[in-house]
């Protein structure tokens, strides 16, 4: 590990130059406990563009070999959802801590490698849960452990977002996943954040127009219904086939609703609306101010802010050995909270409990 004054203290390597590459920029730029120093691709053309962008970092595609390298302290996964199991499995058995982007797994036998891996090595996992780390989020989040919603009673959230471009630019997405562990993950997790675990969920889902278009497997519109193990409520939803609107509603909102007041915060905008103790409205907007560091330019290049971010918060984790959250085992929860989704809206709707599906990984 480098431990110079004058330089973040861990190494990033990353694999997946797509989301990957903004990665490598966010930790070359914004990030005071890590740097990038690896970047890794089996696509010529994307080590190509990432080397333009940041010229002092090494590139291979070579995934072993950029595992051999004692400058990586964490690896940052950003590769297709059937290729995470494995790869954080080569990383911790290689000594590295990771970073893998939302849904850590698809499957529940790559869970329980997952986890069994991380329990033999000792290395640690952060979710990539971005929407956690923007900044109109983060306020609402530090309003509510104030208090300023006093007892928390219904909390809903949603993505919406058309995805033709997607389906382009990562056909895997067809087949080999599911939009409950894409798309839908974003307000999944939302939802788990604040209810704490899951008791059972109740999901419905169809297919839209520009899924059946580009032939996907699953589901592309999904709502969801939750009870939580306090017996609080939440509920989400996610369409990923619509024409979006956003002046009404942006990609992602959180809305928050509690005894003693509520609260909305927005993604793509930076807005975070909530109820004073007098009952006035207050809207902060912070795009202006922020909008350099979140988004790198002004046309809104995503998530520079959200990644530098969360490496920062998990490499002070790692160095001053302090939990962060989502790690592992809440990462591993939700994305059974996501698999029960899954299995509900397949099933017609039936009610599906989380306590049978979490034995068969802890």
């Amino acid at each position: 590990m480098s431990n110079t004054a004058s330089q973040p203290l861990l190494g990033l390597g990353v694999v997946g130059l797509h989301e990957g590459t903004t990665m490598l920029v966010a930790a070359s730029t914004r990030t005071t406990h890590i740097r990038a120093v690896a970047g890794c691709d089996t696509n010529p053309d994307k080590i190509a563009s990432a080397r333009t962008r940041c010229p002092q970092v090494w590139f291979t595609d070579d995934y072993a070999a950029m595992l051999d390298r004692d400058d990586v302290d964490v690896v940052s996964i950003f590769t297709p959802d059937e290729l995470h199991g494995r790869q954080i499995v080569q990383a911790f058995e290689a000594g590295k801590h990771v970073i893998c982007t939302k849904p850590i797994v698809n499957t529940i036998e790559d869970a329980q490698r997952v986890l069994q891996a991380s329990k033999t090595t000792g290395r640690r996992l952060l979710v990539g849960q971005s929407t956690r780390f923007f900044e109109s989020f983060a306020c609402q989040r530090a309003d509510f452990e104030q208090g300023a919603v006093g007892e928390l009673e219904l909390v809903d959230a949603h993505y919406t977002h058309r995805m033709d471009w997607f389906y382009d630019k990562s056909p895997w997405a067809v087949n080999t996943t599911d939009w409950v562990f894409l798309g839908l993950s974003h307000p999944v997790d939302l939802i788990r954040w604040y209810l704490g675990p899951i008791a059972s969920v109740h999901a419905l889902g169809t297919r839209t127009a520009l899924a059946r278009r580009y032939g996907v497997a699953g589901f592309d519109l999904y709502t969801v219904n939750f009870t939580a193990a306090d017996g609080r409520i939440g509920r989400c939803m996610g369409n990923y086939g619509l024409h979006e609107l956003p002046r009404a509603r942006n990609a992602i909102e959180l809305m928050l609703y509690g005894s003693a007041g509520s609260s909305l915060a927005q993604y793509h905008d930076m807005r975070y609306l909530c109820t004073k103790p007098d009952g006035t409205e207050c809207l902060q907007d912070m795009l202006y101010a922020k909008r350099e560091y979140y988004f790198n330019n002004e046309v809104h290049g995503m998530h520079y802010g959200e990644f530098a971010n969360y490496a920062d918060s998990f490499a002070r984790g790692i160095l001053a050995d302090h939990p962060c959250s989502p790690e592992l085992e809440e990462g591993i929860e939700t994305f059974i909270v996501m698999e029960a989704i899954r299995q509900s809206a397949a099933d017609g709707g039936r009610v599906i409990e989380i306590a049978p599906l979490l034995k068969q990984i802890f």
